[in-house]
């Protein structure tokens, strides 16, 4: 099979029946084998009777139904999982993606060797509201991340089927699935000026809030992809410095003591316990102790991790 077309959709039932004539217009045109999988994401409107009703004309669609609305990154989980084509392609079910990206976006994987292709809205018909915040996420992406891509957001995207088998998107991780990629070793990872096209039915099911949520997850999975392994690394690291600071600023205010009393045969003007540096060195200690003890737990963690080891295998011979 040549491509899987991946669509998480919630309450998009005036959508779906022109997405799926629209893609299937496409893969006739081009000769692709394909299959479609909707995931309905607990939706409430009648978005599965359709996909149920469509099904019947064309059998390369697939769906699968959540019981509740679990968020677009489980959608995509257990869509890969189920994925198939050679090439696995990602888009909403707003109609904003447009199907006739499908051809391109399929020969950069097959024929320049991508493993990953992101889309790129770069002229986009969304309100200010909504272009100006997504502008400054994607810079402090950029710029966490380390991969150069301007949209990283966007839900249009090409895999390789083996990255979507050997990825795991959870939580609100769907934003940084080139990231995720990246650190399991895919790293050839390219872009596409993409249509963006105006929401034609409904509204927006993203509020504010993502914008909040989206620094802090690229946060953590920066952290995880780095440390998740080896988290004394990072415990550890900040535990002994925190540690020696709070060490030697005690040991300053005490030497400094010892000094005037046997050295200069006279009283400091204050006591140890009077000075504020002899706290903070005590806080420093009791800090640097507990991120050691935190990376030493960590690592009793991973050590009893079944997914330890769960290092991606990109050939075997024999």
């Amino acid at each position: 099979m040549d491509i899987s077309v991946v669509i998480p959709s919630f309450n998009e039932e005036e959508s779906l029946p022109e997405l799926f004539s629209w893609i299937k217009k496409v893969m006739d045109e081009n000769d692709f084998s394909y299959e479609v999988i909707l995931v309905d994401d607990g939706s409430t409107d009648k978005s599965w009777e359709v996909l149920l009703k469509e099904r019947q004309a064309n059998n390369c669609l697939k769906g699968i139904r959540f019981n509740r609305n679990n968020g677009k990154s489980a959608a995509l989980h257990v869509a890969f999982a189920k994925a198939e084509g050679d090439v696995v392609i990602t888009m909403d079910a707003d109609l904003q993606d447009s199907p006739e990206e499908i051809p391109a976006l399929y020969n950069m994987i097959v024929q320049e060797g991508y493993d990953l292709v992101s889309g790129w809205k770069k002229k986009r018909y969304d309100p200010i509201s909504k272009t100006i915040p997504t502008k400054l996420y994607n810079y402090v992406s950029r710029k966490l991340s380390g991969i150069k891509l301007h949209d990283m957001n966007c839900g249009l995207k090409a895999y390789k089927l083996d990255v979507v088998k050997n990825i795991r998107v959870y939580g609100e991780m769907h934003r940084y699935i080139p990231l995720i990629a990246k650190w399991a070793g895919y790293t050839n990872i390219g872009e596409k000026v993409v249509m963006h096209q105006a929401r034609k039915y409904g509204h927006t099911k993203f509020g504010y809030e993502r914008f909040i949520r989206g620094p802090l997850d690229l946060l953590s999975i920066i952290f995880m992809s780095k440390y998740k392994k080896r988290p004394m690394h990072f415990f550890g690291s900040w535990g002994i410095v925190s540690f020696l600071i709070g060490f030697f600023s005690a040991a300053w205010v005490i030497g400094e003591k010892i000094y005037y009393i046997y050295v200069k045969s006279t009283t400091p003007d204050r006591d140890v316990v009077d000075q504020p540096l002899f706290y903070l060195s005590l806080v420093a200690l009791v800090i640097g102790v507990q991120l050691f003890l935190a990376g030493f737990l960590g690592e009793m963690v991973a050590l009893n991790n079944p997914k330890r080891d769960d290092y991606v295998v990109k050939e075997e011979i024999g």
